[in-house]
């Protein structure tokens, strides 16, 4: 695996190493070792996996109290990621990051604790999986509205699907942020 540091403190970019022949691939998506080697000490507790149709918006999702980090990755169609800092102490508090995952690229980001997180569907059926450092917590979750003109975030997407959290989500400004 090719760990790649980006400009945001913990958050990185990952290139699996892939094994492919006429019989098909494989590849590492996790090693704990690895992972340990390249600074990221980090255990998940839960997995999860979505399917999402062309066009929707899920996020931007964080949780105060059971903070997540969180490996995602697409395993068919392309997804635009976006990870918001929410940690007022880093240079980089309040801006974004946004890449393409998809299952051709295999590529995978982690996000750590602190940032809200986001994506949508770039595909039909752009199937989402992402390992979390602590399970989902209902009381502990809050929602950032996808389209705050304080972040400019430059979705793909201009009429997207959304989940009615997602339409209702705090203005950034407004949501709870970490020290």
């Amino acid at each position: 695996m090719e760990f790649q540091r980006t400009e945001f403190s913990g958050l990185f970019m990952i290139e699996p190493r892939v094994f492919e022949d006429a019989r098909g691939y494989f590849m590492e998506t996790f090693h704990q070792d690895r992972f340990a080697a390249a600074g990221l000490a980090v255990s998940f507790v839960q997995d999860n996996h979505s399917l999402s149709k062309k066009n929707v918006l899920r996020g931007l999702h964080y949780q105060v109290g059971r903070v997540q980090g969180k490996l995602v990755r697409a395993v068919r169609g392309e997804i635009y990621d976006v990870a918001v800092d929410l940690r007022q102490s880093e240079p980089t508090y309040g801006r974004t990051y946004g890449v393409r995952l998809s299952a051709e690229n295999r590529r995978q980001i982690y996000i750590p604790p602190g940032f809200a997180h986001g994506f949508c569907a770039l595909t039909d059926d752009a199937e989402v999986v992402y390992k979390c450092t602590d399970v989902y917590s209902p009381p502990d979750e809050r929602t950032i509205l996808w389209n705050d003109p304080e972040l400019g975030i430059e979705w793909p997407v201009t009429d997207p699907l959304l989940a009615e959290k997602d339409r209702r989500g705090l203005a950034f400004s407004a949501a709870p942020k970490f020290s």
